[in-house]
């Protein structure tokens, strides 16, 4: 299983870190804090180090209650990140985390590879289009209604049966605007109850008749310290111990702020596969 990145196979046999860089002012774990150029290149800088494969960008905080943005302004705040990271990191996969299509067009023209998108198409009807004329990788998330709203009680009749039809929808509307790869990522958190998400992680593997890579994002997010009664800065020890569990049921992709962590958590499990 591979990414074409811009006409270089990126190998998914062994599973990928993915380093969140969030440059909002209000994101849930470390919003604000890469407030400079140096200390944005500091951050990448230590998460290539530690064994980031992919740097994902995200200018748009989708906490319910955040900022809401226009696209100018987002894309005022992601463009010149993105071109202080490739002026600096010449072969770096950075990946745009955004929602909007003229964003994604402005952030792969500036040197992004990847599209990383919340709603998987739904809040931009152009998206689909733009990145099959820009021939690079899609990640369609899950996400049932927007972020202000999402965390509003969501019901399903089958959490993983619902998103499992809904991906497979979007994959083929992807397929037929010409997409060739395409990612998949069940949406932790994005309109799910706790239970919910731990179903979703207990099932994970059933998310492979997509055959597509799957990508999960569990990263200090509140299904860790809600449950343990802790804090987003204390969640590191449980966003291991699920990042565990998803590569162990399938996960292609692992999506982190601790890139260390998730980059030993990918190693050791490796060895035990190959060796047990």
């Amino acid at each position: 299983m591979t990414l074409n990145i811009k006409g270089t196979l990126l190998d998914l046999s062994k599973p990928k870190v993915m380093g969140i860089l969030n440059i909002t002012p209000d994101s849930f774990f470390d919003g604000g804090e890469y407030n400079s150029e140096d200390k944005i290149i500091n951050q990448v800088k230590k998460m290539l180090e530690e064994g980031a494969d992919i740097i994902d960008i995200g200018g748009y905080s989708s906490r319910p209650g955040a900022e809401k943005l226009t696209i100018k302004k987002e894309i005022n705040r992601v463009i010149p990140i993105i071109k202080l990271i490739t002026k600096k990191y010449k072969n770096v996969i950075i990946s745009i985390d955004t929602f909007r299509s003229k964003v994604v067009k402005k952030a792969i023209e500036a040197g992004a590879s990847i599209v990383n998108d919340i709603s998987g198409g739904d809040l931009d009807k152009n998206m689909y289009k733009v990145v099959s004329k820009l021939k690079v990788p899609y990640i369609i998330m899950h996400m049932k209604g927007i972020p202000s709203n999402m965390q509003n009680d969501p019901k399903y009749n089958d959490v993983v049966f619902d998103i499992i039809k809904d991906l497979s929808y979007k994959i083929d509307l992807a397929k037929k605007a010409g997409i060739l790869d395409i990612i998949i990522d069940p949406g932790f958190g994005f309109g799910k109850s706790l239970e919910d998400n731990f179903k979703i992680l207990k099932n994970l593997s059933s998310f492979k008749q997509l055959n597509q890579p799957i990508m999960i994002g569990v990263s200090r997010k509140s299904m860790i310290y809600n449950l343990l009664k802790s804090s987003a800065n204390e969640a590191l020890n449980g966003t291991t111990c699920l990042n565990s569990i998803s590569l162990n049921n399938g996960a292609n992709i692992i999506r982190v702020h601790d890139v260390k962590e998730a980059k030993e958590t990918v190693n050791l499990i490796e060895f035990m596969n190959k060796n047990s």
